[in-house]
Order: C-alpha cells, then structure tokens, then sequence
C-alpha cells in the first residue's frame, strides 16, 4: 500500500466516514495534490442600504463574464524564496455561488469553496482574497474540512471586503492560530507585518468607505466657535479617529463638517455597525423622533407654551398612565407616542422626591462614581486663590450638627461617616460664562451623613455663585438644610436638590459617561488596530471590547457633541460643555481608572488585605461598589490566566516588539496631551500588562454599562434628574418666591428642563439606554472558534462561570431588605451591573442590567 492510500485510511479510521478530500500524486514532480473542501460564511447585501439596490444584479453579470471571487491559501510552513520568503502560495480557488438568495439576502450564506492544495508544503495559515465582483461583501468566516494532520482550520475574517481594485495590496486573512511576534511562523511574518502598516495608512488624504486605516486626529470637526480639542495645553483631550475631510474655508483650524441628516462619516468599515444593530439604532431613533415631535406640535396649542404645569402633565407623556387625561391631545388614544414608563417611579411616583433617594442614587444611581468621604472640615477649594480667592465652604458645624443624630461633625469626620458630593471646583470658573446664556447654575457642595441604616442623609447644599465684587473676592454662597414639610421652607429644599441634581446630571453625562468611557477608549482602539496583529494575544484579548465604539463616537461628534447639537441642547454647560470637559481630561489619570485605585482615591475605601479584593468599603451597602469590585476581581482573574498563558516571564513582555509600540503609541499619540505624566505604567512586567489589560477592559464594558443602562430607568423621569436649570433659587419678597408657595409644582418646572428639552433629552436617553438584540455580553465572544487554543477557551468558560455566579449574588443581595440602598424608596433594584454572562438574548430594550463587551448603545 502506498503513501497516498495509507494517508487516504488513516483519515477514514480516524473519522469513521469516507472523506470529500481526494488525494493525486503529480507526476511531473512527485508532490501530491489534495482537494480541501472548504466553507465560506459571508453576507453579500447589507441591510437598508439603498445603494445595493442593482448589485446583485451586477455581481451576477460579473460571474457570468468571469469575474469572481477567488482565494488562496498561504502555507504557515514553507515559504517561496521568489516570493520575498513569504508563505507558498496554493492555486486560486473560486466560490461555488449555488443559492440566488444568497446575491439578495440581508442574512448570512454558506458558499462552497474547493482548494487544490499541495500537501507538501503544510498547514494553511493565511489566505489571500481577491472580490472581482462590482460590489462589497461581509466576509464571516472561511472553514476548511479535514486538513491532513489538522482537521478543521478556522479562519474568523468579520470584515468587508471591497472589489480588488479598492486595494493596493492583497486582503489577506489568518487563521484563529496565536501568535507572539517573535513566534510567528517565518513564512506569515510578512504578511504579519505588511497588514499592519495597510491598516496604518500614509497619514494624508480623505479616506473612503473601503478603506481600512486606523489613524489619529484632534476633535476639530465639532463647528465653529468651539475651540479644537486636542493638541494644546490649554485644551487637552484624547484622540479621534481620522477621517480626512478637508479643512473649512472659514477657519483653517477646522475640519468640514457632513450636512445632516447624512450619516456617512467614515471610520474603518469593520468598526461600523452590523445590519443587525443599524437596524436596531434606525427603529429606535424614529421612534424617539415620533415621541418629541407628536406631544411638541401638540403642545404649541398649549398655554403656557413648551411648560410642564404640574407633575401629573409630567406622568402624562409615559404609557398607559392615569394621567392621560390631563394630556391636552385627548383624541389620540393610541399610546405610540408615548415613553414607556421609567424604573424609577413604576412602584412609587413620589419616592423620587425623597431625602432617602437624593441620597440612594449617588451609591446605586446612573452616576455613583462621584461621592467622597470627608477627611476635614469644612471643606475647601483647590482653585487657585490668587485667581478664585477664598472658595473655602462656608457651611458651618452649627448648620449641618442638628441633623447628625447626635454626633458633632468630628465624630463624624473620625468614625468615616462624613461624606460630600462635590461640584464646586469643577464648575466655579465656568459659572459666569454658563450663567450668561439662558441657563442659570451653581458650584453645588452636598455633606451627607452615614447612618447607622447604611444610608446617606443629606445635611446641607451650598450653592456658590461668584462674588459680586469679583472673583478675587471668593465666592457668594447659600446654605440650604433639610426640610421635609409642605411649606415654602421644604419646597426651597426641593429646589436645592434639583440644582444638585442638574450639576450631577451634566457632569454624568459630559465626563462619567462621554470622557471616562467612550472618549478615552477611543485612543485604545486605533493603537490596537496599528500595532497589535490579529495572530497577538493581546489583540484577541482586547478586540471584544473594541465593538461599535468608534462608529457610536462618530456619531456623537456629528450629532450629539457638535456645536448647536442634542447635549448642548439638553445638558447645562451648553457650548461650553466640551471645553468644560477638556479641563477635567487634564486631570485625567489612567491607573486612577481601575475601580480598586478609584475607590481608594475617594476616600471610600481604605486597603485592608484581610478583606477579598485588598481593600474594604467604608460604605458597606454601597451597591456600585459592592458590585463593581466582584466583577473587576473576576476581569482581573480572566486576563491573568489569559495572559499568563502566553508570557511566562517580564522578559517576554519587554521583548514583544509589537507590544511595546502599542503602548508607547497609546500614550505618545492617542493620549498624546498627557504623555509626560509619571503615573502611565511603563509596560515591563507582566503584572503591568495584566492591570493595564484589565483597566481597559473594565472602563469599555462594566463602567460604561454602570454610566449608561440606568439613564432611562433612573433619569427617564427627567423631574428626578433635571439637566438644566433655567432661573436661580427665588428670594422672599419676589413674585418666583410667591409663585413657589402658590403653586410649588409649577414653580419646581419652571425651573428645571423645559418640556421640548425633556422630549428630547428623554428620548436620546431612551435610546441609549437599549440593548440592540445582537448584543455580546462580558464573557461571550461572537464565535466558538476566537481562537484555536484550548486553554484560554476554558479559562473564558470559568470567567463565565464565576460571573454567572455573581448574578446570583447580586439578585440575592437585592433580596436582603437589610441592604436598604439596593432597592430604595423608589423600590427598584440595582441591576446594572448584572452581567446577563448566561447569555439570555431575549434581554433587549430598557432592561436597566447587563454588561456589554464593549462602550455599546
């Protein structure tokens, strides 16, 4: 028996049926030929896009004149010497085109393809394609059966691949094999080394819809009269993705802008949105659109115009809802136009108003990232004097004792129950500029009190404007105590709230969420993409958590950031919101953005090696935290054990050349305004790489998720999280003042958002808030195959497993009415950080928990 057949049985035994692949023994040479059947999954329309309306059509004609699709595959073991010791090459295969729905269908497609390849020369590792049709195809992935030696080999592509004459060199695709650069096999390396400067491009040009570089540029497409953000010391801020777009005539500083409602703002095709979440993010948008423009025409008919007038009119506007009556369009029954009915006033729609809940929400809120514990009293300002003059509190121990159930505030201060919401710093320098427009605001300071309950009592609020006499003089203050009757002494504390909650909303909005998760991510993702191959272990590591952000970014910056556009519409700073938020980005700090380091940093933890994740909470029903630090310890285990794999040593770590230029590339471009700061990591040790790893991971997915699920549960009800505030805090004597003893509801909405900035703030939040059904959760990957190693397969299976677990421990603490911050006044359990690991698809829309891989909407 000879070699042929022997190979030919031996596969047969092994597999127990006859196999596809057929085996010849070229004569010329004495090499043998084998047929390796293989399977292409690919999608060759996208979804809604007019522009595919004649391609099937086309593409079909470009089959029939001999146009197609080919590929060939590249041996990871021989290299061609005539070929500039790259990978042999296989003959050119061509898809086997056998379905016509495939040419139309929005859904993927198997095509069977067909190798001829030399057994002699090895393994596939790589692939080259070439699409000769008249239009672009999204290619899945590439199976081949029963490759001699190997089985199945698994090449996951998930890009779009444009007609060949689009490129200037080849598409090639590598299989889901692991690679250190130092570990690449020779014959890949080129091609290793060749994809990554395509993807870095020339740096020059206006880049196209096919075109797939990943490359940096400072925020100066924002519009005019908006300062550039980015490349200055005066206004420092993370990097966007390039697009290229010419400068403007008007001011060559600044990048031309697309005329809405064009959508076509180039980022790397493969970042863009699937058909699936597009879908998604159309439907939600029209119906968002609907629900602002349905009660606005209505509401021109209404006197007074574009007001709320009581906060029954308010409930008015959610579904199915006893209010409806008071609506003034009482023809319209149907309830399309109407916003489901948020979380926070589904149980109760008063509890909102609550001391409790003012007080909850700043542990289990949208934002329960801000609040410190008090280490002195009072407390002071870190604004330059010689500029602010005094802006120490001028809230005194007489005004905040009475209500500290009989501790003196340095009992207080000693026992760890003194705690501050502190806003004053951060907006005080803005105050005049901001309080020119129609907005009106202040520099908030909220001292709350620890109780023996674990919850927080508000003691007093400081509202601080700028001294009249000027700024040197320090700052004007009011100091507002809690009162809780219906008088004009408790509706001004309401009032007091409501100005605390329009600062916490707006810097939620522009910094906890905008800056500290998709803004900062953005500068990861290029540098992964222009130094970290597909074969690095980092790459596949990462690459997750990469998912949508950079299309949603673009979004934002056409949409909702831009001058004149939704958040300056909807949120107080107005055109200042983005040069606001880049004077918070200068005290950006990355390792600060680990969860353990940020908990330390407020005050709110003290390290205690004893306690399971190094440190203990100084607030233990604290359900942010609580929660948080369980899933950070979890991420932290998962990249160690994936890590650990890969590098046994710190040497490896110091010797991985693509690693290396990847973080310096982070710092020195993408964060490029901070790269002289001492605290970045300097990347030598594998300890240094698993915490980096785990920060990135940990701010793309359940930050993010934390800043972002809960807005519509939390801030749908916009009374509850008001994000303007048009008139100060009324005095006795004036009409506003009799006015909120009159009629204290209407008073509180005069003040506040008005009605079409809610419609319209509520509905952005709304989508937001959505899960698209194609969501990918912490601990899933999108295919099986992410990679052909088994070990860190079954170290993501445990990372699944111990967050499942997690699950169980938070629904298990929401339970226990002894945590009484977990579900509140307003009786609505926090949930934001359930990680939904088990993978329950059925978990779409406004479902206020589970993490997303990656800063999604």
């Amino acid at each position: 028996m000879g070699c042929t057949e022997i190979l030919e049985k031996l596969l047969e035994t092994v597999c127990g049926k006859q196999h596809d692949v057929r085996i010849e023994r070229d004569p010329s040479n004495g090499t043998s030929s084998i047929k390796i059947k293989g399977t292409v999954v690919l999608r060759k329309k996208n979804a809604l896009n007019f522009n595919d309306a004649g391609s099937a059509f086309l593409d079909r004609m470009h089959e029939l004149f001999g146009k197609h699709v080919s590929l060939q595959l590249i041996s990871a073991v021989h290299a061609d010497p005539g070929n500039g010791s790259k990978g042999k090459l296989g003959k050119p295969a061509i898809l086997e085109w056998t379905s016509s729905k495939t040419w139309i269908s929005v859904e993927e497609a198997a095509v069977n393809i067909t190798f001829d390849w030399d057994e002699s020369i090895g393994v596939p590792g790589a692939f080259i394609i070439k699409n000769y049709h008249h239009s672009q195809f999204y290619l899945k992935t590439l199976t081949l059966q029963d490759v001699p030696g190997h089985g199945e080999v698994h090449f996951v592509c998930n890009s779009w691949v444009y007609p060949a004459h689009r490129y200037n060199y080849d598409r090639v695709f590598f299989s889901n094999k692991t690679y250190l650069p130092c570990n690449t096999p020779e014959p890949l390396q080129p091609y290793r080394n060749e994809e990554l400067v395509n993807l870095r491009g020339t740096g020059s040009g206006m880049l196209k819809e096919w075109d797939r570089v990943y490359d940096y540029a400072v925020y100066n497409d924002l519009g005019y009269d908006r300062p550039v953000l980015g490349g200055s010391k005066d206004h420092p801020y993370p990097r966007r993705g390039r697009t290229g777009r010419p400068l403007t005539k008007r001011d060559s500083s600044l990048e031309s802008r697309l005329p809405l409602p064009s959508l076509n703002i180039y980022v790397p095709r493969d970042e863009c949105f699937n058909h699936v979440k597009f879908k998604d993010f159309l439907a939600y948008s029209a119906t968002s659109i609907g629900r602002v423009i349905i009660p606005q025409t209505a509401s021109l008919l209404a006197r007074p115009f574009n007001e709320f007038i009581s906060f029954k009119h308010v409930l008015g506007f959610y579904k199915d809802n006893a209010a409806e009556g008071c609506m003034p369009w009482k023809m319209f029954k149907v309830q399309f136009h109407k916003f489901p009915i948020p979380h926070v006033i589904k149980e109760d729609n008063s509890a909102w108003r609550t001391d409790e809940e003012f007080g909850r929400e700043m542990l289990a809120g949208v934002n329960p990232l801000i609040i410190q514990r008090m280490q002195e009293f009072p407390p002071t300002s870190k604004l330059n004097p010689e500029v602010y003059g005094n802006q120490t509190s001028k809230i005194t121990r007489e005004h905040i004792e009475t209500y500290m159930d009989g501790l003196t505030v340095d009992d207080a201060i000693k026992h760890n129950r003194l705690f501050i919401l502190d806003y004053h710093d951060i907006l005080m320098p803005y105050l005049k500029r901001v309080n020119s427009t129609t907005t009106k605001i202040y520099a908030s300071r909220t001292l709350l009190l620890l109780r023996d309950d674990g919850t927080l009592q508000p003691l007093a609020i400081e509202l601080s404007l700028p001294h009249p006499q000027g700024d040197k003089h320090g700052s004007s203050s009011q100091i507002f105590t809690p009162c809780s009757d219906e008088s004009a002494e408790g509706y001004v504390w309401h009032l007091a709230k409501a100005y605390v909650a329009v600062n916490d909303s707006g810097y939620h909005q522009l910094v906890s969420h905008w800056l500290n998760t998709h803004a900062v991510i953005e500068p990861f993702i290029i540098a992964t993409n222009r130094q970290l191959s597909v074969l690095h272990p980092i790459y596949k590591l990462l690459q997750p958590h990469f998912r949508d952000t950079m299309n949603i970014n673009a979004l934002a910056r056409h949409i909702l950031i831009s001058a004149g556009g939704v958040l300056e519409l909807t949120v107080f700073p107005s055109k200042y919101a983005l040069e606001m938020c880049s004077s918070i980005y200068k005290n950006w700090v990355f390792t600060e953005q680990a969860l353990p380091a940020d908990l330390l940093k407020r005050g709110v933890a003290v390290p205690d090696p004893s306690e399971p994740h190094g440190l203990k909470l100084l607030i233990k029903d604290y359900p942010y935290a609580v929660d948080g630090l369980e899933i950070w310890s979890a991420i932290e285990g998962w990249v160690n054990d994936y890590c650990s794999l890969y590098y046994t040593t710190d040497d490896m770590i110091r010797d991985d050349t693509e690693l290396q230029s990847w973080w310096t590339e982070v710092h020195d471009e993408g964060h490029g305004d901070l790269k002289d700061e001492k605290w970045w990591p300097q990347m030598q040790t594998k300890a240094e790489l698993i915490q980096i790893c785990t920060t990135i991971i940990w701010v793309a997915s359940a930050l993010h998720a934390a800043v972002n699920f809960g807005q519509y549960p939390y801030a749908g009800y916009l009374p509850n999280r008001p994000t303007i505030s048009r008139r100060f805090m009324p005095e006795p004597g004036t009409p506003e003042y009799a006015e909120l003893e009159s009629n204290h509801e209407l008073a509180y909405l005069k003040t506040i958002t008005a009605q079409f900035q809610t419609l319209l703030g509520i509905s952005l939040i709304e989508m937001l808030s959505m899960h698209s059904t194609d969501e990918i959760y912490l601990g899933q990957r999108d295919t099986p195959e992410w990679t052909s190693d088994t070990q860190p397969r079954h170290a993501l299976e445990r990372f699944r497993d111990k967050l499942i677990e997690i699950e169980k421990s938070i629904m298990d603490r929401n339970n226990d009415s002894t945590f009484k911050n977990r579900n509140g006044p307003v009786q609505m359990p926090y949930t934001l950080l359930c990680p939904n690991a088990s993978g329950d698809n059925s978990a779409t829309g406004l479902t206020g928990k589970g993490i997303p891989n990656s800063v999604s909407i």
